[in-house]
Order: C-alpha cells, then sequence, then structure tokens
C-alpha cells in the first residue's frame, strides 16, 4: 500500500504544482528553462506513475475491504464510462464539445474515477480511484479561479474534431471494454450474473 501511496502523492503531487501556486511554473522556468523544466516534470511525472501502477498491482494482491458495492453498479459504471474516452480525446481537439464543457480532460477523469468507485470497494480502490477524483475536482475549482497566465498550445479548432472525437472516444471505448481492460488490469468490465 505504501508504493501505491507513495506513487500517488508524486504523481498527482507534480500534477498539483498550480493549484497550490499558480506561478510556480513560470518561476520554475525562468530560472532552470523551459526544457529542464518539462524533463524534470516529466521524470517525476512517469516516476510517480510507474510507482502508483505498480503499488496499486501489489495492493490488489493483499485486498482489504472498505465497501462491498453490489453487482448491479458496474452495469452503471459500464455506462458512466462512455463519455469518457471522447472526453479525453475532445481535450486534444478542440470544437463544440471543449468549449462547452471547458476542460474535457478533467471532466474525464472525474468520470472515470467516480464510476470506477461505483463498482470497486477495496481499500487500494479507494485510495487510487478516491485520489485522482479529489484531485480532478481541486484542479477544476483551482483551474476557474486562476487567471490564465500562459496559452496553452495545441491544435488550432476544426469543423471535424467533435465527430473524431466522438466516433474516436467510442471505438476506443469499445477496444478498451472488450479487450484492454482485460489486457491491462486483468479483470473484465462487463458484469456478468
Amino acid at each position: 500500500m505504501l508504493y501505491l501511496i507513495l506513487g500517488l502523492v508524486i504523481f498527482l503531487g507534480v500534477h498539483s504544482v498550480e493549484i497550490v501556486s499558480p506561478t510556480f511554473r513560470s518561476a520554475a522556468v525562468a530560472r532552470l528553462g523551459e526544457r529542464p523544466y518539462k524533463a524534470i516534470y516529466a521524470l517525476l511525472s512517469i516516476f510517480g506513475f510507474v510507482l502508483l501502477v505498480w503499488g496499486y498491482g501489489v495492493a490488489r494482491q493483499h485486498p482489504i475491504l472498505v465497501y462491498a458495492p453490489p453487482l448491479w453498479m458496474r452495469h452503471l459504471t459500464v455506462l458512466l464510462m462512455l463519455p469518457v474516452f471522447p472526453l479525453l480525446l475532445a481535450a486534444y481537439l478542440p470544437g463544440r464539445i471543449k468549449a462547452a464543457v471547458k476542460h474535457p480532460m478533467l471532466a474525464a477523469v472525474k468520470a472515470w474515477a467516480f464510476a470506477h468507485l461505483l463498482a470497486n470497494g477495496m481499500l487500494a480502490d479507494v485510495l487510487l480511484f478516491g485520489g485522482f477524483l479529489i484531485w480532478a475536482v481541486a484542479d477544476r475549482i483551482s483551474v476557474k479561479r486562476r487567471a490564465v497566465l500562459r496559452p496553452v498550445p495545441g491544435p488550432p479548432p476544426g469543423k471535424y474534431n467533435d465527430l473524431i472525437a466522438v466516433v474516436g472516444g467510442l471505438g476506443l471505448y469499445v477496444i478498451f471494454v472488450l479487450w484492454l481492460h482485460v489486457w491491462l488490469i486483468g479483470v473484465s468490465p462487463l458484469p456478468t450474473m
């Protein structure tokens, strides 16, 4: 459990710098330079992510039950996961979805985390998904409150971006539900009766 917690602290901590100090990034880039800052950020993010994935796998070998969700919650989880991949793609494909949702990546993380909390009640699940849900809510609140300090680079809005995000996202959803979830996580997301 320690590795999972440490991985969450590092990964979410690195991604929470602007929540705590909106000017930290600018000051660090001025002091270190853009590339060294990005390299440190990326290395810490990757290290934290690897640690949390490994820690989650280890923690799952010694499960501690916090709550036992009813089986029908798995159906709800599968349904709530439908918009997650289209939202993830919409974050990188500016269009009407991104304009309406404003921060589709954070919306996708919140939906993913909440949906998984409904179907998983082990301590490792609560720490992982609960940690990401709390972080995404805090980051969304922070983004609303802070002024835009720097433009975020990205592609220009395109007239087919929403269509690409929805069709591509739903395609990824089907692939993940039918194959990748079992291959990567070892558990089928499809409810069995």
